[in-house]
């Protein structure tokens, strides 16, 4: 293969790395599909992310216990991956544009209902119409930019893509935790929506345009096509791979959800303080989510997701002890850059070890099994919040994270050696 085909497309030029720092090509990321799908990933998690920071003044408003808070989680994430499988397979079927005009419109829209929300019933019942809504953004979006990059630049272009999302969750709740200390929780909910209901709309005829663009670009300049080397599916690496990722990822996330009321009841946090803290870890993904999927590239997706996991182990169990409020931001942190290198990983792993046309079927199944175990999980740990507490809940999720983790790599090492495309997974 020539040095033009190596060449990574972000960059331009031969040289040391610093030198090619300096010549770094940004066309990629100012045009094309990317910054669309950035866009669209950023308006499609813009309701979720008012969850986190504005759940201690739901709490108060409705007088919900930790258990109740659990069920309203789950609830938005059991729905969310139920939908995620037969809008995976949709998604192959209809494409990326009706998946993202749903998966932003279709979710502020939603959204916009829970403004008029007074009630636990009506709060669930728009937050699973929500979540059916935008079941198909992510499955059809993963699939479609990594068809668009060769596999060895498919980590780093995905964890661009997740700057989109990560954004959304700490810039949202910066702009919604203020409004509703002043006019109530479903104040941004009101406000919030109709912007995305509108950018929505006007991404679906911009990614149509664009789509005709890059389609007459490569019938005036056609570029020598790269076959693939994945032609089927080898599902003994992908599960294991799958049940590690999505574990450490839901044990985690369902911690991180209660993070908020860490800090009001046992830091003593305001509860607008509270919300604002919510978005330090998502913030971290603006450097630790492209940094991952470099990372993925460069040292191979397999290696990266066991790192992962194994510093999983300890931060989930001292994010139940943290003493101060110090503690708990550097705990944040770091589990910014952990959860925000497992995203671009898993992703990449994936759509780089099945066929193009599978890919969104795939990511399918990948979003379905998180929220999947993620669902239940919710409400247990809740219910286990409410029984003993933070602190032993959380012990009890480090110990189920570390017994899968080690499980789990035995499992991948040996599906490693029997590879046929090993630099692939790494």
């Amino acid at each position: 293969m020539s040095d033009s085909q190596n060449a990574d497309p972000y960059t331009s030029g031969n040289g040391s790395f610093l030198s090619k720092i300096k010549r770094i090509n940004l066309r990629p990321y100012l045009t094309g599909m990317l910054p669309l799908f950035l866009l669209a990933h950023f308006g499609h998690h813009g309701i979720g992310a008012m969850m986190n920071p504005l759940q201690p003044m739901i709490r108060n408003d409705l007088k919900l216990s930790y258990t109740q808070i659990g069920l309203m989680r789950g609830a938005f994430m059991l729905t969310g991956g139920l939908a995620q499988l037969p809008a995976g397979i949709i998604a192959d079927k209809l494409g990326v544009r009706i998946m993202v005009l749903l998966g932003v419109t279709g979710v502020a829209i939603a959204g916009f209902f829970l403004g008029f929300t007074h009630s636990f019933t009506w709060l669930i019942v728009f937050m699973i119409i929500s979540a059916i809504l935008g079941a198909g953004y992510h499955p059809a979006s993963a699939a479609a930019i990594s068809s668009s990059v060769k596999e060895e630049f498919r980590g780093r272009t995905l964890g661009i893509h997740l700057i989109g999302g990560t954004s959304a969750f700490w810039i949202f709740p910066l702009i919604a935790t203020p409004i509703a200390a002043k006019w109530g929780w479903q104040m941004p909910y009101l406000v919030i929506s109709i912007p995305i209901a509108i950018a929505g709309i006007i991404l679906y005829f911009m990614i149509g345009k664009q789509a005709k663009i890059d389609a007459r670009r490569r019938q005036e300049q056609p570029q020598e096509e790269i076959p693939e080397k994945v032609d089927s599916i080898r599902w003994s690496a992908i599960i294991s791979f799958l049940v590690i990722s999505v574990f450490t990822g839901t044990v985690v996330q369902s911690a991180m959800g209660y993070l908020s009321l860490y800090a009001t009841d046992v830091l003593y946090v305001s509860e607008t303080d509270a919300g604002l803290m919510m978005s330090i870890t998502p913030a971290i993904g603006l450097v630790a989510a492209p940094l991952g999927g470099y990372f993925s590239d460069r040292f191979g997706s397999m290696r990266m997701i066991l790192i992962v996991a194994y510093l999983s182990i300890p931060l989930v169990y001292f994010m139940g002890r943290a003493p101060n409020v110090a503690t708990l931001i550097t705990l944040m942190i770091i589990m910014g850059f952990v959860m925000n290198t497992r995203m671009p990983t898993s992703e990449s792993y994936l759509t780089s070890n099945v066929p193009a046309n599978r890919r969104a079927t795939i990511m399918g199944i990948y979003y379905f099994s998180g929220t999947g175990i993620g669902a239940p999980l919710a409400p247990v740990v809740g219910t286990l919040i409410d029984a003993i507490g933070f602190a032993r809940t959380f012990s009890y999720s480090s110990i189920a994270t570390a017994v899968i983790t080690v499980v789990c790599s035995l499992f991948l090492w040996r599906s490693r050696r029997n590879r046929k495309y090993p630099e692939i997974t790494g």
